[in-house]
């Protein structure tokens, strides 16, 4: 599969105009893909954005030529119907053919149970549901008068009547191997985020190919798309800087833990705002950059997605555009 090089529409820092205009700058620039994320709240109160991903998505793929877009990604178990999922991404593939992408996780806390009151069930049943609800997913897509019967969704002769024209791919988000094996078995791609340990992307794309061998699936046919976080520019102190924004990404699960209100988990962030470069690749020389990037290329992913911290990213889209990604395409 050939290297994809991505931008991550960051909608918890941005507003839907700005953050239009910078993907599509971005896809100017020679970016293959945008990647939009989906809350309902994002992780900082002040100054944070959430924009509806599903309305942005059409606005994009309208004013833009060729970017594969998608989510990084939805969850379509409980603010969502699977249903309405299905037929939301339906009529984008039928608006934006061969360039749409779904991607789902479990979710979080703070963008279903929090805010909308939804109870928050264990791991083991969010999991249960998204396998439930890409199962309810496909069925209308490709099929007419759908009666489907599961342990938490149901079609009673339900039929998507603007049906995507080709497959949609499923990208599943994982950060852990039980989700990165359900992500071999079932999907067409597999999500993870970057500024682990490699031990841990080895473990996980591990997982990737032991469910699809045991779904009798070609590993190699299997996207594998990593949002990699960088802080690239020619002023190294700003780009550290700039990292501080997303102090929370820096934080533990176990940290992080049972918060839903932005307010709070701001809190927590700004406390710890001296840790958030370290989930970052930061530097102001491209071959620094262009190295640190290359990890990712060697452990096997193919979806590369950049996700930059800075308020200002068409400062960082036009120097990340001349200095290094020329040299990641190289290394392919």
């Amino acid at each position: 599969m050939p290297l994809r090089l991505g931008y991550k529409a960051s909608a918890e820092q941005f507003a839907a105009r700005p953050l239009l205009d910078f993907s599509l700058r971005a896809e100017e620039l020679g970016f293959d893909s945008v990647a939009i994320s989906d809350h309902f709240q994002p992780w900082r109160h002040t100054n944070g954005h959430a924009p509806f991903a599903l309305t942005w998505l059409g606005a994009f793929g309208e004013r833009s030529q060729r970017a594969a877009i998608g989510t990084s990604v939805l969850t379509p178990t409980f603010r969502y119907s699977p249903a309405v999922v299905a037929q939301a991404f339906a009529t984008l593939a039928t608006l934006y053919p061969s360039r749409v992408f779904l991607g789902v996780g479990t979710g979080e806390a703070m963008n279903e149970s929090g805010p909308l009151g939804i109870e928050w069930p264990k791991f083991s049943e969010r999991l249960a549901r998204l396998v439930e609800a890409i199962g309810l997913i496909r069925a209308l897509w490709t099929s007419e008068r759908v009666t489907f019967e599961g342990e938490y969704y149901r079609a009673v002769q339900a039929t998507v009547y603007e049906r995507p024209p080709e497959k949609i791919p499923i990208l599943i988000a994982a950060s852990s191997a039980r989700t990165a094996r359900v992500a071999g078995e079932l999907g067409d791609g597999f999500i993870c985020t970057s500024g682990k340990e490699p031990e841990l992307y080895e473990k996980l794309l591990a997982a990737v190919a032991e469910g699809a061998r045991e779904a009798g699936h070609d590993v190699d046919a299997i996207e594998k798309m990593i949002e990699v976080k960088v802080s690239y520019d020619a002023d190294g102190e700003y780009a550290r800087d700039a990292c501080r924004w997303w102090a929370g990404l820096s934080l533990s699960a176990e940290e992080k833990s049972g918060i839903d209100d932005p307010l709070e988990l701001e809190r927590l962030a700004d406390a710890n705002a001296d840790r958030a470069a370290t989930r970052f690749i930061v530097s102001s020389d491209p071959g620094e950059m262009a190295d640190g990037i290359e990890t990712y290329v060697r452990l096997g992913f193919d979806h590369l997605v950049f996700h930059a911290p800075g308020e200002d990213q068409e400062r960082f889209l036009e120097q990340f555009a001349r200095d290094v990604l020329p040299r990641v395409r190289e290394l392919v």
